[in-house]
């Protein structure tokens, strides 16, 4: 059994790696659990699982409740590094997940990536580090697990990634009507259950552009050699091209769990009655469209300033987290999400092989930057 600790237990991603957990009780005990600010969800799992280990940003009196029957209360980077933790599920939102990550890479912990913040702000430092401890991030966000799972004895023969692309709430809309869209409506996912963050980068396209920054990283691609195309039915998650021309496709219904599952119980494959299974006669047509630049502009921006290198995916990642946060606070319009994020990265001055350090204070100042131009 493995002592199994969760980054985020309180957000969309975290509760369904709880979900696995509990429907493999024989497989993992919960022993850590980390959450910023959400202090009854949390509650509510701490005396569920019990766990020896809690992470909270709450108030003083909120973190002495969970001191009792002797917790030990920690930081992140403190939880991932305990002896008896085997298994780190890294589920925040942001870039809070940098630190906890680099933590458990050193403590040579088996490491599941939901966050791919980590990974676009400090990819050749993690890659490497990784590689120095022998630790292998396993991808749990579903376009990049269903690579990895394409590539299983076939890494070295792979020519194309191919990751797929809901579209987003808006994919039917007028391109004239975006400005006038609502908070509420950007998050409301044609076909994904998950948080307002990332639905939204859904919504923008930003997440497509991350997700090949990850990409390019965690299977050392080149940027030239990963391709993104619509495809509304979200049920072929990626696809691989092989150097003979064959091509895999991981291919499932829009259930997280899945690849949670699939990343926490490798090698191994298990059954899970609560998991759909796919159905071609029902699933019907699998169709595909080229993805159109002027609908998300933030595709192109996002990868073109990516490139760069240095501290730039870091600013990035800043800048758009930032924006996402003055979009459905009220602050900004939803076109104006782009718009913000170039004139942020429009001042700002990158450091060529950073530091973590350096690579932290270009997001930071980008949220701040960011923050200013949005009027928050």
């Amino acid at each position: 059994m493995k002592g199994l600790v969760v980054l985020g237990s309180t957000g969309s991603v975290g509760l369904q790696t709880l979900d696995i957990a509990r429907a493999f009780p024989d497989e993992f005990r919960v022993i850590g659990l980390a959450a910023r600010r959400s202090f009854l969800p949390l509650r509510t799992q701490v005396e569920e699982f019990q766990p020896k280990y809690v992470s909270f940003e709450g108030t003083d009196d909120e973190r002495a409740e969970f001191a009792s029957n002797g917790r030990v209360i920690c930081s992140m980077e403190e939880m991932v590094a305990f002896p008896d933790v085997d298994l780190v599920v890294s589920a925040t939102v942001g870039d809070a997940a940098l630190g906890p990550t680099i933590a458990a890479i050193e403590a040579g912990k088996e490491i599941v990536l939901v966050n791919k913040e980590a990974i676009i702000m400090a990819g050749p430092i993690l890659m490497e580090l990784a590689r120095k401890h022998g630790v292998e991030l396993r991808p749990a966000d579903s376009e990049p697990n269903a690579i990895w799972q394409c590539i299983r004895g076939d890494d070295q023969s792979v020519s194309k990634l191919i990751i797929t692309a809901s579209g987003g709430a808006f994919r039917d809309y007028d391109i004239d009507m975006l400005d006038q869209v609502t908070p509420a409506q950007a998050l409301k996912h044609p076909t994904w259950d998950m948080g307002p963050k990332i639905t939204v980068d859904s919504a923008t396209l930003m997440n497509k552009a991350l997700e090949v920054i990850e990409a390019r990283w965690l299977f050392d691609m080149h940027w030239d050699d990963i391709e993104v195309v619509i495809h509304p039915q979200s049920l072929i998650h990626s696809m691989v091209e092989f150097v003979d021309g064959s091509v895999k496709a991981q291919i499932s219904p829009p259930d997280m769990r899945l690849p949670i599952q699939y990343s926490m119980l490798y090698p191994k494959r298990a059954p899970n009655a609560a998991i759909q299974k796919f159905d071609a006669v029902a699933a019907g047509e699998l169709t595909f469209k080229p993805l159109d630049p002027g609908r998300y502009p933030c595709f192109e921006l996002a990868l073109n300033v990516a490139k760069r290198g240095g501290t730039w995916p870091a600013a990035l990642n800043g800048a758009d987290e930032m924006a996402v946060a003055a979009f459905l606070g009220g602050h900004i319009r939803f076109t104006d999400i782009p718009v913000v994020i170039e004139k942020a990265l429009h001042d700002f001055t990158s450091v060529d092989d950073p530091s973590i350090d350096d690579i932290i204070a270009a997001s930071t100042w980008a949220k701040k930057r960011v923050a200013q131009i949005a009027g928050m």
